[in-house]
């Protein structure tokens, strides 16, 4: 790891300061995003990969990106910009598959990228940013606390199974092979085993993302939600409640 501090007083350097506040690293990660030959499409494309198989590994990188560039975000933009054409693509697919018009689909897709993706990520990442300083911070770590930035990857880290499992496998269960948009046992069943895995998921690679964190403590809390997430499974099999048909019948009202 390069030395970062001056060698006659242990402090930053007034260059080194300004190199690594918030706002010179926003900067970088936005400039970037007009460049797309400066992104490592190769390397968002393996971590999307490993979110599914091993999650920990991809930690494992962001660890490695705080001992070489001293901050645990990411500063490449490139799994952002796939993850934007997942949800496009998927969003696109969710159209045809509930019969939607050209300008239904156009605004079912506003509606997803910018508010259920966009507006919904940044409150769940600041509720997060919040709560880990918060609450989570070891005492001695109050001058390392959790970068915005990096409450944001975790976000889109956990979101990406999400998206997979809820928004492109689920198309081909809707009106085909199992018919979970539907009110008979097996098609529930299904629909709810998707939401269940997905939101699983969710919760679990969040975990990994802040158990990462040297400076946090009693990070299994993150765990706890997973008791009501069964439960909530449960008692939606025995009551008959199909998630995927309410989640259907959202995305037609609101493009009404």
């Amino acid at each position: 790891m390069l030395p970062t501090t001056s060698p006659q007083n242990g402090s930053l350097s007034a260059r080194d300061a300004a190199r690594h506040t918030a706002g010179a690293k926003r900067y970088k990660y936005l400039r970037r995003l007009l460049h797309f030959k400066a992104m490592d499409f190769e390397f968002a494309v393996w971590q999307m990969l490993y979110l599914f198989t091993s999650p920990q590994r991809v930690y494992r990188n962001f660890h490695y990106r705080k001992q070489t560039k001293d901050q645990w975000a990411r500063d490449d933009p490139a799994f952002l910009v796939l993850l934007s054409i997942w949800l496009c693509v998927s969003t696109v697919g969710f159209g045809l598959v509930l019969d939607m018009g050209f300008v239904e689909t156009l605004k079912l897709l506003l509606w997803v990228v910018f508010i259920d993706c966009i507006g919904v990520g940044l409150l769940i990442s600041t509720l997060m940013w919040f709560i880990t300083n918060k609450y989570l911070l070891k005492p001695p770590s109050k001058d390392y606390d959790v970068e915005w930035g990096y409450a944001f990857d975790v976000h889109l880290n956990a979101f990406y199974p999400l998206l997979v499992i809820l928004h492109f496998l689920q198309l081909f269960f809707i009106n085909h092979i199992v018919v979970i948009n539907s009110d008979w046992f097996l098609g529930y069943f299904v629909g709810n085993s998707l939401w269940l895995t997905a939101i699983g998921y969710y919760l679990y690679i969040t975990f990994l993302g802040y158990n990462a964190l040297p400076q946090l403590q009693n990070t299994v809390v993150l765990l706890y939600p997973f008791a009501l997430l069964v439960l909530l499974y449960i008692l939606s099999l025995s009551l008959g409640w199909n998630f995927t048909k309410g989640l259907c019948w959202f995305y037609k009202y609101r493009v009404q």
